[in-house]
């Protein structure tokens, strides 16, 4: 594999007619530091500011980022990102989070797509398998690390990650990609962005790719391959010089497997390991308005629909989110910069119980209402206050508030020092209020049936979050960035052991011993986020990083210490990165990643490293092949462990190419 890998490479490095690509390629030479560090974000305060003026622990991937990152999807993409924990559970599962409680349906981050929720309202988390979104789309992806419930609301608890696509003017003409190797066979793209009208532009693109099964944890070939087909379009309309319409929408189809561990509810004492199929389809259609008002302030509407169905584990799932929300950014004043908006969104879902599983009622419809309010105050020419809130009801814990203040110290445009406190909170979702899920069976006499149970009288999940940070430039050829935070966590939720009890429905005849869902928990963490960019030539940058995290659960007083058991403690305390950019020519890139993660905290999966590498050769401005190596350090490493009901395997080592062309 490793002179497979040799030989190819060795090809992309023989001479041939070649052109340097023009700056709209975004080409390392093209991006200066200077130039990082006055990037706009939006994310941090639902308005454009510059990298070096967000009082947040923020970081950019940008499309220069991805074109050279070697990674094939989402998550290894976040692995990038210093401070974000990508654990792979199977070949189509992942448990990503930020500072603590991995988990596979993470509930303390919250994802977003150009501004579209992908927050499962059924489990209150993340299905990374139903999140795709071609890499040649994008324009950058925004993380914040930390609370971001002031401008996003509930569950934007540990942090936020923003998925921003590129426009349809940015995506003209045709674009074709293929990649294919030893795990992935094969991925293929295909693009074309063209004019609808004098005041339109449109893209319209078609996906699908196909995963190998890896590797089960004994060692054989595990039941856990993937497909995927994906098509979309987006389309970006002047309708004046104060007026922009976009409209865009994705269908999506997947299939998969998994090897599964669990208890037969409907067929005690039933208990076996099978292999299961997941399918699921989802589509989405969303329109923002955007408008320009007379005093320079900006307004815009947004409404978007989003609809998925999913079976598994004999369930059928589905649910359809339909979304309203209005924006209203002005200035008054010499000193004030507000934002202020407000939400409305009706969740309607199906969850139909499978072989173990069960959500009461069948059929429910939640609805969320929201108002936020955020003013940046300049106190003096270098230093800005931020404060502001979301207020919040939802149809389980009903009104909510979510209040943050940041202040920023910035003597220049090349350092800035940051302040913040802030309240979030996570509320309780249908799975916490009505699920039903048998643990584990103990075939006695009679027998023993130990059972999750919802809790519909939950309370929601709030942090209490202080933070600070500091950024600089410190020459043309130097920049860092550090974040440190102490996190304080009540009410957590985890599952309390109840009286048991005798039932013959249904049969045969058995007891239940319920552990029923109650805010049993509260927690602390504390950590330190840091990476640095160092132009080593003008053709050379690396980009260590480096995080560390400390977090302590008990029980809150009055319950039992078996409680800390069932919370997801599956974190690394120490993850570390190192980066390498490399021009090795005007044509030619050699980029190289090393991940050292530590053992997770529960002991579940060991320390491992992990080096990707890519190569890649530009033969013109139109196309590109590269080369990509993953996990080229060992055969394969485990990096999750089983997660609810669902068997690890293990991840190997992989090879595969890219082609791209534009015209």
């Amino acid at each position: 594999m490793f002179r497979a890998t040799l030989a190819l490479s060795a090809a992309l490095v023989s001479p041939s007619q070649t052109h340097t690509a023009s700056p709209a390629t975004g080409n390392l030479a093209d991006y200066s530091l200077e130039d990082l560090m006055n990037m706009k974000v939006t994310s941090v305060a639902a308005k454009e500011q510059r990298i070096s003026k967000a009082a947040a622990a923020v970081y950019v991937l940008t499309a220069e980022d991805i074109r050279r990152s070697g990674a094939a999807n989402i998550p290894d993409l976040l692995r990038l990102v210093p401070g974000v924990n990508v654990e792979q559970i199977d070949a189509n599962a992942w448990a990503i989070s930020m500072r603590g409680f991995a988990d596979r349906y993470d509930n303390k981050i919250l994802v977003l797509i150009d501004g579209r929720s992908v927050y499962s309202p059924v489990f209150s988390g993340m299905m990374w398998d139903a999140v795709d979104v071609p890499l040649e789309e994008i324009e950058r992806v925004e993380v914040i690390r930390g609370p971001g419930g002031t401008v996003w609301g509930a569950n934007a608890v540990n942090g936020v990650i923003n998925i921003i696509t590129k426009s349809a003017g940015a995506t003209q003409g045709v674009l074709v990609s293929a990649r294919a190797g030893s795990e992935l066979r094969p991925d293929g793209y295909i693009r074309y962005g063209g004019r609808a009208g004098s005041a339109g532009l449109f893209r319209v693109f078609g996906r699908g790719f196909q995963i190998a099964p890896s590797q089960s944890a004994v060692g054989r070939e595990a039941n856990d391959g993937w497909y995927l087909s994906h098509g979309g379009f987006r389309s970006d309309w002047d309708l004046s010089n104060r007026d922009g319409l976009t409209v865009q929408g994705d269908f999506q189809r997947t299939a998969g497997d998994q090897t599964l561990s669990l208890v037969f509810a409907n067929a005690l004492p039933a208990h076996a390991t099978l292999n299961d199929r997941v399918g699921m389809s989802t589509a989405n259609l969303l329109a923002r308005w955007k408008h320009t008002l007379a005093n320079g302030s900006e307004m815009s509407w947004q409404v978007y629909d989003d609809y998925l169905h999913r079976g598994e584990q004999g369930i059928d799932y589905s649910d359809n989110v339909v979304d309203f929300a209005f924006e209203h950014h002005l200035a008054f004043g010499s000193r004030h910069d507000l934002v202020w908006g407000a939400e409305a969104r009706n969740a309607s879902t199906r969850f139909v119980p499978g072989y173990a599983v069960a959500i009461e009622p069948v059929r429910k419809t939640d609805r969320l209402v929201s108002t936020f309010v955020q003013d940046e105050v300049k106190l003096t020419k270098q230093i800005w206050l931020t404060a502001g809130s979301k207020f919040e009801h939802n149809d389980y814990t009903g009104f909510e508030w979510e209040p943050s203040a940041q202040l920023l110290w910035s003597p220049d445009d090349d350092h800035a020092a940051w302040f913040s406190v802030a309240r979030a909170i996570r509320q309780p979702s249908r799975s916490d209020a009505g699920v039903r899920y048998p643990m584990t069976v103990i075939p006695d006499s009679p027998i023993v049936l130990v059972q999750a149970v919802g809790n519909p009288n939950l309370q929601p999940e709030c942090l209490y979050d202080v933070e600070a940070g500091y950024r600089a430039l410190l020459n043309r050829r130097f920049s860092f960035d550090v974040a440190a935070f102490g996190s304080f966590y009540r009410d957590l939720v985890g599952l309390v052991p109840q009286t048991p009890y005798f039932t013959v429905n249904p049969v045969p005849p058995h007891i239940v011993s319920p552990l029923v869902e109650a805010n049993a928990a509260r927690a602390r963490s504390a950590g330190i986020e840091l990476f640095v960019k160092y132009d080593v030539t003008a053709h050379w940058r690396i980009i260590p990083g480096y995080s560390e995290l400390h977090l302590d659960i008990e029980p809150k007083p009055g319950y039992p210490t078996t409680v800390i058991a069932s919370l997801p403690l599956n974190n690394p305390s120490h993850q570390f990165q190192f980066r390498s950019l490399l021009k090795v020519r005007h044509n030619l890139e050699w980029d190289n990643t090393f991940f050292w993660v530590s053992r997770l905290n529960a002991g579940t999966a060991p320390a491992y490293a992990r080096l990707d590498s890519r190569v890649g050769r530009r033969f013109n401005e139109s196309v590109e092949i590269s080369v990509t190596g993953q996990n080229l350090l060992q055969p394969s490493h485990a990096e999750f462990p089983d997660s609810i009901g669902v068997l690890h395997t293990r991840i190997r080592r992989a090879v595969f190419a890219t082609a791209t062309w534009s015209f």
